[in-house]
């Protein structure tokens, strides 16, 4: 064994002890119950929307504004960095979750100014999400045009 396979094997070992271990079950199980909350609370806003009368259609989007108002407040209280660092994926999978991924680096580099801070870093971490699923819904739809 050479001098930096024998370095390696000490940098493993060395990770290995002061790393902690991940405990997936706990984390998989508050992913489940905290992204299942913000979908009940969903559907329960949808609820109320559809018994007003509105069809189910518009209180979808409705009910999609509610949430993103929602994630956008609360990640401007901090409430919702709390909640995902709890809850882990359960928090980013709903659209609340994109909300916060939109306004946290908004709120992060206000002080940049609107253009260079708000402007150019709001869509920091939401922008390839945007990009690749503007993109991928553009070639689905020449797909479906040439096979139809």
């Amino acid at each position: 064994m050479d001098q930096s396979q024998a370095s390696k094997d000490k940098y493993g070992q060395l990770v290995k002890e002061v790393s902690p271990n991940s405990p997936i079950l706990t984390n998989c199980i508050k992913a489940f119950i905290i992204g299942g909350l913000i979908s009940v609370l969903g559907q329960i806003v949808m609820n109320i929307i559809t018994s007003q009368g509105v069809e189910k259609d518009i209180a979808g989007t409705y009910t999609t504004v509610i949430l993103i108002l929602a994630g956008v407040v609360l990640t401007g209280f901090g409430v919702y960095d709390k909640l995902g660092k709890f809850a882990g994926a359960g928090s980013i999978v709903p659209v609340t979750g994109f909300a916060n991924a939109v306004a946290a680096p908004t709120i992060e580099f206000k002080k940049e100014g609107l253009v260079l801070g708000l402007g150019a870093k709001m869509f920091i971490v939401a922008g390839p999400v945007i990009l690749y699923g503007l993109l991928s819904s553009v070639l689905v739809g020449v797909i479906y045009y040439f096979i139809k």
